[in-house]
């Protein structure tokens, strides 16, 4: 068939029969199908006129099917959207693939599960050699996830570091199968396989885990089993809490004490979303009072302590309905007082507080670390303003959460404050700011020098690294070192070692740095201005400020949280879904990580507003069946 037709023009012929037979009905139908032929006729010359022009500046080039190619895009097509791998098998998708490239013969299952695995191995090369090339430290989180039917542990390793274009990247490593039982010594010795494997024992900067004794345990046979000299401050830093499990738990201990102070509430909710039939009176309810539905009520769960602050959010909207549905259903009795109103507004403000800041320490795309200490002091000042609350249950619940706070405060406060002094909005004044205010002037100051002390002593190791590495690459290869007398030259370094412990190019070496300390403290902190890009502030000022430029490019890069999302509000856990609980432990990690270093580096090479994850795809699922109802109901 010829690709382009040739439009023929309507003839217009003469009816020989009589006008008298003909209504005037008839000959308006056949006046409009005149017109419609001609407008037909017209479009067509339009299209074939516009094709033309494009033939003209167009030449398309003839189309090689490519299988090998097509069979890639199948698999990362699977990994990237969390397809079933028996997506293969499905009747409907043959016939969709069969009807878009007849050529495209479509594998297997295995043949699938086999391409999946090659990609994995090949991203893994390209991701393990990235880290291996920065020059900086890596921050390493460690996360435990199971299995829907709790039978398998998995261990995620994520490495946290800034590149050399000073941008801060995140790379899930190991999604790791943990042999249970789970104990101090397993856990330690599958993350220091890890470790080795990708070639970072020796760059760590921190390892962030969730608080517990096993964790608390296995970090003390890591640091063992490490190079000590390798490690900032003797590996005295190496250890991290995770914030966000921290704030959990102190929130559950808050909760804890306040669970009578809003039971009738919480028996509210349940009662008016018991059923369809109920939830559809409580939004009429709604629409008479003219109270917008833009929240749901939603009852709390005892893992997750944000659905406690949504609950009370959400309940505290449609206060007014509550009161009116008691006149309806004289099964209502467990109506709320004016009193439990009181208290859950207070309750709600409190938990607001915590709510923000966990979200904000657990984004997809969290936070430098610098922004940590201002938070953290914040909510502790929260606390000492609760404690002396008129309301008994606010204060009772203060004491409780403040109790288990200051447990945690004095071994995660360190490396925040640090990160934050390498802030040029902050510097000191920060911490002589916050510290007045949290321990009072005096206390206050000496909690200051002692930050003040782990600072210059984590400079000075920067400036001694920094002073090696300039004495190792300051002399040009001699014609001995070609000839390479390996032995002369091993006991010659310890010559070199003689000379740098009896001179004093180490001290001025760390005169040098306070200088620079000294510099850039006297200058004064910048604005504040809530958009700050710190990243791109220290890439500029790294000829005048060398040594700190270093530190602050391995200290900004530490997450204090190991989870994100949803995930940090609950005490359940990670779980995975059940279709990926039953696949065996490599495919798993296959798909797993080969989905993160996919996204990543699509999203680095075309930068995108959202995660295109399965949730995102769900939820956009949701909201246009939401628009269709809607529609719908408008045309009833």
């Amino acid at each position: 068939m010829s690709n382009t037709a040739t439009a023929s023009t309507p003839v217009l012929v003469e009816d020989t029969a009589s006008n008298e037979d003909t209504t005037p009905i008839e000959n308006l139908q056949e006046v409009e199908d005149i017109q419609e032929g001609l407008r037909g006729d017209l479009r067509r010359q339009v299209m074939m006129k516009e094709q033309g022009k494009a033939n003209k500046k167009v030449s398309a080039s003839p189309y090689n099917f490519d299988q090998e190619g097509s069979r890639e895009d199948l698999a990362h097509m699977v990994i990237m959207h969390e397809y079933p791998l028996a997506m293969v098998d499905h009747v409907g998708f043959r016939k969709f693939v069969s009807g878009l490239q007849p050529n495209f013969k479509l594998v297997s299952r295995n043949t699938l599960k086999r391409d999946i695995l090659k990609i994995y191995d090949y991203e893994k090369q390209k991701s393990m050699a990235k880290i291996d090339n920065n020059g900086s430290r890596v921050a390493i989180t460690t996360d435990m996830w199971t299995s829907s039917n709790k039978k398998r542990g998995f261990m995620v390793v994520t490495g946290h570091y800034i590149n050399d274009s000073w941008i801060l990247e995140s790379q899930i490593m190991r999604f790791i199968y943990v042999p249970s039982p789970h104990t101090k010594e397993v856990l330690s010795t599958v993350l220091l396989e890890c470790l080795l494997e990708w070639n970072v024992d020796r760059k760590l900067s921190t390892v962030t885990v969730d608080n517990c004794t096993t964790n608390d345990a296995m970090m003390r046979i890591l640091l063992e089993k490490l190079e000590v000299s390798s490690l900032a401050l003797g590996g005295s830093l190496l250890h991290m809490r995770c914030a966000a499990h921290i704030l959990n738990l102190v929130v559950q201990d808050g909760l804890a004490v306040i669970g009578d102070g809003i039971e009738r509430i919480r028996d509210s909710v349940l009662f008016w979303t018991a059923s369809p039939k109920r939830r559809q009176k409580f939004d009429e309810s709604s629409r008479h009072l003219r109270i917008s539905n833009t929240k749901e009520l939603v009852l709390d769960c005892k893992t997750r302590w944000n659905s406690t602050y949504l609950m009370l959010s959400s309940a505290l909207i449609y206060k007014d309905v509550f009161s009116r549905l008691r006149h309806f259903d004289a099964l209502y009795t467990c109506m709320p007082n004016e009193r439990d109103w009181e208290v859950a507004k207070d309750i709600c403000e409190k938990l607001e507080v915590f709510y923000s800041v966990t979200k904000l320490f657990s984004g997809t795309t969290y936070p430098t670390a610098n922004e940590y200490f201002p938070m953290l002091c914040e909510l502790k000042m929260e606390l000492n303003e609760w404690i002396v609350s008129p309301n008994e249950l606010i204060k009772l619940m203060a004491s409780k959460m403040l109790e288990k706070f200051n447990g945690y405060w004095s071994v995660v406060n360190g490396i925040m404050c640090i990160a934050a002094i390498l802030d040029p909005r902050y510097k000191m004044k920060i911490m002589e700011y916050y510290y007045q205010q949290v321990y009072g002037r005096s206390k206050g100051s000496e909690e200051v020098e002692k930050i003040k002390k782990i600072f210059f002593d984590l400079l000075a190791e920067y400036g001694s690294e920094n002073s090696d590495e300039e004495a190792s690459c300051s002399l040009p290869p001699s014609s001995m070192e070609i000839v390479s007398h390996d032995f002369v030259q091993n006991r010659l370094r310890k010559f070199d070692s003689f000379v740098s412990n009896t001179t004093n190019n180490r001290n001025k070496k760390s005169e040098s740095v306070v200088e620079e300390f000294d510099t850039y403290i006297k200058e004064g902190v910048l604005k504040r201005s809530e958009i700050f890009d710190i990243l791109g502030w220290w890439n500029h000022n790294g000829l005048k400020y060398p040594t700190l430029q270093r530190l602050a490019r391995d200290i900004l890069a530490i997450p204090v949280t190991t989870v994100a999302s949803e995930s940090a509000f609950s005490t359940s856990g990670r779980l995975l879904s059940p279709h990926r609980s039953r696949l065996h432990p490599r495919t798993l990690e296959a798909l797993m990580c080969a989905q993160s270093w996919l996204w990543s580096e699509l999203k680095g090479s075309s930068p995108m507003p959202e995660d295109a994850t399965i949730q995102n795809i769900l939820e956009d699922y949701d909201d246009h069946e939401e628009e269709e109802s809607g529609a719908m109901e408008l045309a009833d």
